[in-house]
């Protein structure tokens, strides 16, 4: 992989620029990776915090596939379509997609080395075939990688922004603009390291919404990714004043301010009906990594978001 920095770009640290073009790395690998020599900066080793230049020409050289050390197991899956190349999956509710300290078992991965055996190793051995996330407790589509060759295909349009996120939320109140959009860094929170939080020091972030139907004190939103850090539409949402219905950790659990006793009364009815964020992934477009085909994909509201919003009509 082979890129030449612009006078925009410069100056700034070479993993970050790194992690820019190359979303689908966390930037802790990217830095395993220039560690291990397999940056290069105008042909030379170089360390992570080296400020690139102007015309600077930067080779990622990615190292052979390791061999895979998760165990498979065998966990249903909702596969709405497989080829030799990819499978998109509708993802159920607390399924983490890989292995992590305190995790190791029950994972998507783990799931899906049972169904396929053989996936990409190009993002590691904890996230074979992983090209891109969703939240523990978030549901819907997700593509899967099979192989390599598709792997790169799909992680470059992902960072080119040609593979398309949309997703179905419920949020507390009414957003002040619909259509709109939040454009606003994304990074670790100051204070609480678990979290995220829109923060200066951020990754560039830029979700589009629009409300989808208003109820009486929430409301549906469509809404579409164009950059896909983590927890980013939650992140975003709750900045916006808006944050997802049930979301445990960007205050969706608490009502917003201004209700009347009786729609107070009405939310926590309602907050009893989900134990998680209403977020869905409902829907995916991409370019077939092999015959160049354009695929939509569409995932049906689960259970529990269908229950909620059949509620929240109800309410007005």
């Amino acid at each position: 992989m082979h890129l030449e920095v612009s006078p925009e770009e410069a100056p700034q640290r070479l993993d970050l620029f790194l992690s820019r073009h190359y979303p689908d790395f966390s930037r802790s690998r990217l830095q395993g990776l220039i560690k291990e020599g397999a940056v290069r900066v105008n042909g030379q080793p170089a360390r992570s915090s080296y400020q690139i230049r102007p015309a600077d020409y930067i080779d990622l050289e990615l190292p052979a596939p390791t061999a895979l050390a998760v165990d498979p197991e065998a966990i249903p899956l909702s596969i709405i379509f497989e080829d030799e190349d990819l499978l998109v999956l509708d993802k159920g509710p607390g399924m983490t997609v890989h292995p992590a300290p305190g995790s190791w078992q029950g994972t998507l991965v783990n799931a899906l080395l049972h169904h396929c055996r053989d996936l990409s190793g190009i993002n590691g051995v904890l996230r074979p075939g992983i090209v891109h996330r969703l939240d523990r407790d978030t549901t819907g589509l997700l593509v899967v990688a099979k192989n390599d060759t598709a792997h790169r295909a799909l992680a470059a349009q992902l960072q080119s922004r040609k593979l398309e996120r949309r997703y179905s939320a419920l949020v507390w109140g009414r957003p002040r603009l619909s259509p709109g959009r939040i454009d606003a860094p994304v990074g670790r929170h100051p204070r609480d390291r678990k979290k995220m939080g829109v923060v200066a020091s951020g990754r560039a972030a830029l979700t589009h919404y629009q409300v989808a139907e208003p109820f009486a004190f929430l409301s549906l939103l469509d809404l579409r990714l164009e950059t896909g850090r983590t927890h980013q539409i939650r992140v975003h949402l709750q900045h916006l004043g808006n944050p997802v219905f049930g979301d445990p950790v960007y205050g969706g659990r608490s009502p917003i301010g201004g209700l009347q006793p009786a729609q107070r009364l009405r939310a926590a009815e309602l907050l009893l009906l989900i134990t998680r964020q209403a977020l869905h992934a409902r829907n995916l477009r991409f370019a077939h990594p092999r015959s160049g085909e354009w695929l939509e994909f569409s995932a049906p509201l689960p259970i529990d978001m269908e229950t909620l919003i059949a509620a929240a009509r109800q309410s007005g």
